[in-house]
């Protein structure tokens, strides 16, 4: 008969086995990718030939090049889509939350965006947006206003984008917010009601403390991802738009990396992005803990 130090030994060896293909996918494609990207970004590596040392020439030159601070900026504007995203999902979802006839159809639209392919909807955006035959500017041009060519003036491209965008992550962002509503507890809407509370202090006062553990997974989701924007860039506006007005920092990686082969230069870019969403991230999460403690 075995002994429980055996039976333990066998326990933790089959424990080991079964966290043996995570590990190995976050070393692989994770932790060694990021360790080599950190090492290239202090090389003049191009893919092709030898990679030599070349210290911080690569941080130097990045923290003087003009498009890089065009792409942050680029980057950043488009990120203004997340506040946006948030209180148009959380007003369907308080829509929804009311049993009004056909919620459930309601859901299902708003949700086929998100599980629709994203090169698919960029395309589909691309024609909407286009300054001819555009559907955007043709519903326009039923109140008498004569639309732009939206993707290519430096003007429109960046808030067309985002709109886009926002369109995009509503029905995803919309479910989060419907389930933490439908999880509070009825009691404690009909607690406020026979306190006198009206509509606005028993959203405030128990509807929104609910719902800010939610909403602060979907700011820091989407910080992380506003901040790798790509593909729609790349279909919707291939060069990086009027003046690279559209031109977002994982952009500018790629053409740097695959366009003109500067592998360690894009790899110093990545480094810096990657920095700037930890803190970004680190700052929500302070912020959000010491709101908690308030």
């Amino acid at each position: 008969m075995e002994t429980k130090s055996n039976l333990y030994r066998k326990e933790k060896y089959y424990g080991y086995l079964f966290i043996l293909a995570p590990v190995l996918g976050f070393l692989i494609f994770g932790l060694f990718p990021t360790l080599y990207s950190v090492y290239s970004s202090f090389t003049d590596m191009d893919g092709l030939g030898q990679m030599n040392w070349i210290g911080l020439e690569n941080y130097t030159e990045l923290f003087q090049d003009e498009l890089f601070y065009k792409a942050m900026f680029n980057t950043l504007f488009m990120m203004i889509g997340i506040p946006i995203g948030l209180i148009l999902a959380l007003l369907l979802a308080l829509g929804l939350n009311r049993g009004i006839w056909g919620t459930t159809a309601f859901r299902v639209i708003y949700y086929i965006p998100v599980i629709s392919s994203l090169a698919a909807i960029s395309i589909l955006w691309q024609w909407a947006y286009n300054g001819d035959y555009g559907l955007v500017n043709q519903f326009l041009d039923l109140f008498g206003i004569e639309g732009p060519n939206w993707l290519a003036d430096k003007y429109t491209v960046k808030p067309a984008i985002m709109l886009m965008a926002i369109w995009k992550g509503l029905g995803y962002t919309m479910l989060l917010y419907l389930a933490a509503i439908q999880s509070v507890p009825k009691d404690y809407y009909e607690a406020a009601e026979l306190d006198g509370a009206n509509s606005w202090q028993a959203f405030w006062n128990i509807t929104w403390p609910m719902v800010r553990p939610v909403t602060f997974f979907l700011v820091v989701t989407n910080i992380i991802g506003g901040s790798q924007i790509f593909t729609e860039i790349n279909i919707m506006t291939s060069t990086g738009g009027p003046e690279y007005s559209s031109a977002s920092v994982v952009f500018y990686i790629w053409q740097k990396a695959f366009g003109n082969f500067q592998m360690g230069y894009a790899s110093a870019m990545s480094v810096v992005l990657g920095l700037f969403i930890f803190i970004v991230t680190l700052i929500q999460f302070r912020l959000d803990k010491s709101s908690d403690n308030a």
